[in-house]
C-alpha cells in the first residue's frame, strides 16, 4: 500500500532557514494558508492565536528596529539575519493565567503552525519557525503591541527556494513506543 498524500507531505517537508529567492511572499498567500490553518485543534474553540505579517518592503525597518534590541556588538548580525527570508510571520499566542488553559493555547497554536507549514511545502513556499532570545524581550513585544496576556510564540521565516535542504533521520518509533 503507498503513502498517501499527507503522508508524504508531512515527511518531506523541511525547514527552510536560507537559500531564498527574491520571488515576493505575498500577504494573500499568508492569508490564504492561514485560512486553512486555524482549521487545528483548539480546546474549547479559543482559537488563542493572532499573526503579524512582515512583508518583504518592511522587512528592513522591521530587523532594524528588533536588532536594536540587543547589545550593540551583535545588532549588524541581527539585523542581516532578520533580512535574510522574504517575510516573516509573526505569532502571538493569548497565555491563560491557568496553566491548563496555557499549554491547550500552546497545543493549539503549534499545531496551528505545522498546519501553515504544511501547506506552504505544497507550494514550494520555504517555513521555519524560529525562538530567537527576541521572542522573549518586552522591547520586541512594545514594537509588535503585544499585549501583557500575550506570548510571541515565533518569527516564521519565509521564503521561496529552489533546493529543498536534505532529509535528516527520525529516531525509530520502535526506540520511543512502549506498551503498558
Amino acid at each position: 500500500m503507498g503513502q498517501s498524500n499527507l503522508a508524504k507531505v508531512i515527511r518531506e517537508r523541511r525547514s527552510v532557514k536560507k537559500g531564498y529567492t527574491n520571488k515576493e511572499v505575498t500577504e494573500g498567500t499568508v492569508r490564504e494558508l492561514l485560512d486553512t490553518a486555524i482549521w487545528a485543534p483548539t480546546h474549547g474553540m479559543r482559537q488563542p492565536w493572532r499573526f503579524i505579517f512582515v512583508g518583504h518592503d518592511r522587512l528592513p525597518d522591521f530587523a532594524r528596529k528588533v536588532a536594536e534590541t540587543y547589545p550593540e556588538e551583535k545588532r549588524e548580525n541581527r539585523e542581516n539575519y532578520l533580512n535574510e527570508p522574504n517575510a516573516i510571520l509573526v505569532i502571538i499566542m493569548e497565555e491563560s493565567d491557568i496553566p491548563k488553559q496555557w499549554d491547550e493555547n500552546f497545543g493549539a497554536t503549534s499545531s496551528m503552525i505545522q498546519n501553515f507549514w504544511l501547506l506552504a511545502w505544497e507550494k514550494n513556499l520555504g517555513v521555519v519557525w524560529k525562538t530567537n532570545p527576541h521572542i522573549y524581550d518586552q522591547e520586541v513585544k512594545k514594537i509588535l503591541h503585544v499585549a501583557e496576556n500575550e506570548k510571541i510564540i515565533g518569527f516564521i521565516h519565509l521564503g521561496y527556494f529552489d533546493e529543498a535542504p536534505a532529509s535528516k533521520n527520525r529516531i525509530s518509533i520502535d526506540d520511543k513506543f512502549t506498551s503498558y
